[in-house]
């Protein structure tokens, strides 16, 4: 339930095509649906400004199909993170035009285009082999509605790679940084750019990387400001908050995203349990807020 389906709704009311006692009936159906090994939280894209997110790792084909039903009877547009091929073809079965993204593992179902909006959000990652997270971020925050652009291959082995998109950086809205081994990309990142960045460290390395541990330490002790870290390998978490803030930036709110007028981790979130919050993330928005008045 979108919040444009509800002022639909109370308009066919007010007009005299809908009864009170239907109007009542599907407001009742706000908080959520109760399924077999699920509980769909229906409400989540009028609170949140986008529907529930099926996290599909360890979820059977099956109860991902009757989530992904659920979800697109009352919205617009369709996220599964974690999802193999299983998991496609299950959404595939009840919307055929289902997007499978094979290196992001998602599967994406948008029926109306999204709103435009202003500024973009830039992904950038150290290496190669950071992609896949990389791109669980751009596919997120482009379902979501934003203009996504990507710096590939840029660590600070070679850093005249990444001085070479000097001009991307300094002009975009939210910059999201996926680095993995010793993961300083991110404090260099901000370090040259007056947006915020959402730093995601990888599980990309050797031994003493520690699966990850290494790079997380190393950006939350960043000396940059600005710098907001998300949990390991958590593309979808940085995605989800640089659309937040981008939508902040630009005073849209909490709306659908695919609506032209208008998950399970929580609020933002996805069905299924937490993979990962953020730090800063706050202070950060506070400062595209402050640039943008």
């Amino acid at each position: 339930m979108t919040e444009d389906r509800i002022r639909a709704l109370l308009r066919r009311v007010a007009d005299g095509r809908t009864p009170v006692e239907g109007a009542i009936r599907e407001l009742k159906l706000l908080p959520f649906k109760r399924l077999p090994h699920a509980r769909v939280d229906s409400h989540r894209a009028l609170r949140c400004g986008f529907p529930e997110v099926i996290f599909c790792q360890g979820k059977r084909p099956e109860d991902i199909a009757r989530i992904a039903r659920t979800i697109l009877d009352g919205s617009d547009s369709l996220l599964a993170t974690r999802a193999g091929p299983e998991a496609f073809r299950a959404i595939r079965a009840i919307y055929p035009k289902a997007v499978y993204h094979a290196l992001a593992r998602c599967v994406t179902v948008r029926k109306k285009p999204p709103r435009p909006r202003e500024g973009f959000i830039l992904v950038v990652t150290a290496g190669t082999s950071d992609i896949p997270v990389a791109e669980e971020a751009r596919v997120t925050a482009e379902i979501m509605g934003h203009r996504v652009e990507t710096i590939y291959d840029a660590g600070v082995a070679g850093l005249h790679r990444l001085l070479a998109d000097a001009g991307r950086i300094m002009e975009a809205s939210v910059i999201v940084v996926a680095a993995g081994m010793e993961g300083a990309l991110a404090s260099v990142v901000g370090g040259m750019a007056s947006a915020p960045v959402i730093a995601v460290p990888t599980s990309v390395g050797y031994g003493a990387s520690l699966g990850g541990i290494a790079p997380l330490l190393t950006m939350l002790n960043s000396c940059a400001a600005g710098v907001a870290v998300v949990n390991i390998d958590n593309g979808f978490g940085a995605g989800y908050l640089a659309a937040i803030i981008n939508d902040r930036r630009a005073g849209t709110g909490a709306r659908e995203a695919s609506s032209p007028g208008g998950g399970d981790e929580g609020c933002p979130g996805r069905h299924g349990g937490d993979a990962g919050g953020s730090r800063r993330a706050a202070p950060a928005a506070r400062k595209v807020r402050r640039r943008a008045r």
